[in-house]
């Protein structure tokens, strides 16, 4: 691993690991994910020492990097297997995107504001984790590269996306927060058949808004 992760971290990360099976993760694959990436690369370095803090950061462009407990929390209900074809709309500082790839998935990751995709496109294979980064709207997801067994949506959304819908497999399964932009329900979005969904609902969590169209500066 990169030469920046020192055992000082390493050792923050089995505990920020503990502190996330208290809280009820149970999933091992995901907990070896979690305690394998080293997630102070992912943060300015004036919150380096907050970095195996179970909380939320900012990464600029009026974003975050989401609090180890939910990025665990959506990653433990997309109950992904191995070399699994993900979507992940919202790439963020890249952190969710190194989980699942360090968790053996081939992933697809899209974000809308160029000045992240920018930095991650090229920020997460130096460090080891290469997902297909692709700048623009989530909304509209990849069809072109559709279908997915995963979908994992990092923003919240006041509806599912019907286009999203569309790019599952059938047996796919989408994790997405919907509401408004107080608070949304965290939704799993199973394909049962060509037209049929069905959806569970697992508590509430407070999300960036998830917005249509590019930012391109």
């Amino acid at each position: 691993m990169d030469q920046n992760d020192t055992p000082r971290h390493q050792g923050l990360r089995k505990k920020l690991v503990d502190g996330l099976k208290i809280k009820g993760i149970r999933s091992e694959n995901v907990l070896a994910a979690v305690g394998e990436v080293p997630r102070h690369l992912f943060m300015d370095s004036g919150f380096i020492n907050f970095a195996y803090k179970d909380q939320a950061f900012p990464i600029g462009a009026g974003q975050t990097i989401s609090q180890p407990y939910t990025v665990a929390f959506q990653t433990q209900l997309l109950d992904v297997q191995k070399n699994h074809k993900v979507l992940e709309v919202g790439t963020g500082s890249g952190y969710q995107a190194a989980v699942l790839c360090a968790m053996g998935t081939k992933v697809f990751t899209v974000e809308r504001q160029k000045e992240l995709y920018n930095k991650v496109h090229k920020f997460l294979p130096a460090i080891g984790y290469s997902p297909a980064c692709f700048f623009g709207d989530g909304y509209k997801g990849l069809p072109t590269f559709a279908p997915f067994d995963r979908i994992i949506v990092t923003a919240g959304a006041p509806n599912v996306p019907v286009s999203l819908k569309n790019q599952l497999k059938v047996g796919g399964k989408m994790v997405i927060p919907v509401g408004d932009n107080n608070k949304q329900e965290m939704y799993v979005v199973i394909r049962v058949d060509e037209d049929d969904f069905k959806i569970e609902k697992h508590g509430r969590f407070l999300f960036v808004p998830m917005l249509k169209g590019t930012v391109n500066f």
